[in-house]
């Protein structure tokens, strides 16, 4: 079963890895967001178009980021500088979760988000003490896969033409940890 999502997520609305702190977003964000947001090959695999004005960008935060428990802004300690996000999503019924992420292209290939993803994972096992994480990434966004794995996941399989984005159909290949294999190999 597990634990009472909303307070052990209110206790750890701040996280602080080596070089990130997961955190709540601010209004002060709308600008970093803006600036990954609007990146056409930084969105191309998320369900939403990506943003274009400041404005656009303030109300996501008003109406999404604020509005959702487990989902963190992701800001770099050196720069103060807001990089991405990444969101918990449960699935009660059957103690596990999910999640999805996003990284300004400024920064792909340096290790924040795996680093993210370590972080998230930990929390869901040791605090949330749920059975099961699982996501999927598009095949033609290999760098995804990479970032699941060097957290801990496995592959788990390969789904022909399973998700619809954009109007157009992609494969998808899915990864998981079980709560065993993460205490065997603890992060």
């Amino acid at each position: 079963m597990i634990k009472n999502y909303n307070e052990v997520l209110y206790k750890n609305e701040k996280i602080e890895t080596e070089r990130l702190i997961l955190r709540k977003f601010k209004i002060e964000d709308a600008a970093d967001i803006l600036e990954y947001a609007s990146d056409a090959k930084t969105v191309e695999y998320l369900v939403w178009d990506g943003l274009s004005t400041l404005e656009e960008t303030t109300n996501a935060i008003y109406d999404y980021y604020w509005s959702r428990n487990g989902i963190w802004a992701l800001e770099l300690k050196e720069r103060s500088k807001m990089i991405g996000t990444i969101d918990l999503r449960l699935n009660h019924e059957h103690d596990k979760a999910s999640f999805g992420y996003v990284l300004n292209r400024n920064f792909w290939g340096s290790g924040y988000m795996t680093e993210a993803l370590c972080a998230v994972i930990s929390l869901c096992f040791e605090k949330l003490e749920i059975n099961r994480m699982e996501a999927h990434h598009y095949a033609k966004n290999p760098g995804s896969g990479r970032v699941m794995e060097k957290a801990g996941m496995k592959k788990e399989g390969y789904f022909v033409k399973s998700r619809k984005i954009k109007g157009i159909f992609h494969d998808c290949v899915h990864y998981g940890i079980t709560k065993d294999d993460y205490f065997k190999g603890s992060l």
